[in-house]
C-alpha cells in the first residue's frame, strides 16, 4: 500500500524532474552558509546601533526586497524592538516624515543601486538617523552611504536563468533573522516578554499565564482544617475540580484529592466521621499566578496531579485544572 507521504501517481501522469529542486534548495542552502565566514565586526557594529537604538528601527525596500523588509521589520517588532516597514516609493511621496533623529534605517538592496532608495539617502542623513545596509554589493552607492554595511552577495541566484531573486533574497532573510536573534539575546528579551507580544493565536494561549486560567474567587473549593468530611466532599463535588484547598486561620494548611478520599475509605470506614484536617496532604503543590501556562502544565505532568492551587506565602489566589490547559492548547 502506497505511503500516505508519498502517493503514487496516477496512471499516465508523469512527473516533473525534481533535479532542479534540488538544486534550488541546494543553492539556497549554499547561499546561507556562505554568510557564516563573513560575519565580522561589521555585523557587531549593526547590532549595537539597533541594540542602542532611541527611536524607531525603520526597514526598507523595494520589490523581493521589500518582502523581506516587511518580513524582518515584523521579526524586530515580534521580539520587542520598535520597528515597522517603510515603503520607498511611498516614502518620497511624503512619508519621509516618518524618520526622525535616533532612528536607524535599515535597506535592503540586492544591487545597491535602487533609485527609490538612493533617493531617501540624504533626507535620512539630514533627519540625523543611522543607516544600516544589507546588500549584494558593498561598493554600490548604498554600500558607502551607510554607516554599517553587511555583504549578503550570493554566487548565483536558485533561478535556472540566474534572474529571479531567489538565493540573494534567502540571503537577505537569513542575515536579517540572524540580526533580530543577536538583537534578542543582546537586549536581555525573555520568554515572558514574548509572551506579553503574542496573546493571540495558539502561540499565545501557549505562552499564557496560569492568572488567566485559574479558578478563582468563589470557584475556589475551599474549606476550614475542621470541617467535617461531609461538608468537605460536598464542596469537592460541587466545585467540580476533584479537590480542595484547606485553610487554617485564612492561610493554606493542605490539599484534599479525589484520590486521598479514596485511599483514605479504604482504610477507615468511617471517614465521615473525619475532619478535613485528618485527611488532608500537608505541603501541597503551588505555582505563582505569574507562571507560564506550558510551565504549569509540564509540572502537573511530572507530579501526575490533575489540580494545582495558585499562591504564594500561604495565600490561596486560585486553583488550576489539568483541563483548563488543555483546553487552552498549552501542549
Amino acid at each position: 500500500m502506497p505511503s500516505p507521504e508519498r502517493p503514487e501517481p496516477s496512471p499516465g501522469v508523469v512527473l516533473p524532474d525534481l533535479s532542479l529542486a534540488r538544486k534550488v534548495l541546494q543553492t539556497e542552502a549554499a547561499a546561507i552558509l556562505a554568510l557564516v565566514d563573513r560575519l565580522d565586526a561589521r555585523f557587531g557594529r549593526a547590532v549595537e546601533l539597533l541594540r542602542d537604538c532611541r527611536g524607531r528601527v525603520i526597514v526598507t525596500g523595494m520589490g523581493k526586497s521589500g518582502i523581506i523588509a516587511r518580513k524582518m521589520a515584523a521579526t524586530l517588532a515580534s521580539t520587542g524592538t520598535a520597528a515597522f516597514f517603510l515603503h520607498p516609493a511611498e516614502a518620497i511621496h511624503g512619508d519621509l516624515g516618518v524618520i526622525q533623529h535616533g532612528d536607524v534605517v535599515v535597506a535592503l538592496s540586492h544591487s545597491g543601486e535602487t533609485a527609490e532608495i538612493l533617493r531617501l539617502l540624504e533626507t535620512i542623513r539630514r533627519a540625523g538617523a543611522r543607516i544600516i545596509a544589507l546588500t549584494g554589493h558593498a561598493p554600490s552607492t548604498l554600500g558607502q552611504f551607510a554607516d554599517v554595511t553587511l555583504d549578503c552577495h550570493v554566487a548565483e541566484e536558485a533561478c535556472p536563468l540566474n534572474l529571479v531573486p531567489t538565493a540573494s533574497t534567502t540571503a537577505a532573510l537569513a542575515l536579517g533573522d540572524a540580526l533580530a536573534m543577536t538583537l534578542l539575546v543582546e537586549k536581555g528579551f525573555r520568554v515572558e516578554d514574548f509572551a506579553n507580544l503574542h496573546p493571540g493565536g495558539k502561540l499565545g494561549k501557549r505562552l499564557m499565564r496560569v492568572e488567566q486560567l485559574m479558578h478563582a474567587g468563589d470557584d475556589v473549593p475551599r474549606v476550614d482544617h475542621l470541617t467535617p468530611m461531609r461538608d468537605v466532599i460536598y464542596e469537592m463535588s460541587r466545585k467540580g475540580l476533584g479537590m480542595t484547598c484547606v485553610t487554617r486561620g485564612g492561610l493554606l494548611a493542605g490539599i484534599i484529592t479525589d484520590g486521598d478520599l479514596r485511599r483514605r475509605m479504604t482504610t477507615t470506614p468511617d471517614v465521615l466521621e473525619l475532619t478535613a484536617a485528618d485527611v488532608m496532604t500537608t505541603r501541597p503543590v503551588t505555582i505563582p499566578r505569574h507562571l507560564l501556562a506550558v510551565e504549569a502544565l509540564n509540572l502537573m505532568e511530572q507530579r501526575k496531579i490533575t489540580s494545582v492551587i495558585v499562591g504564594a506565602d500561604g495565600l490561596v489566589d486560585g486553583v488550576v485544572h489539568l483541563h483548563d490547559l488543555w483546553r487552552t492548547e498549552a501542549i
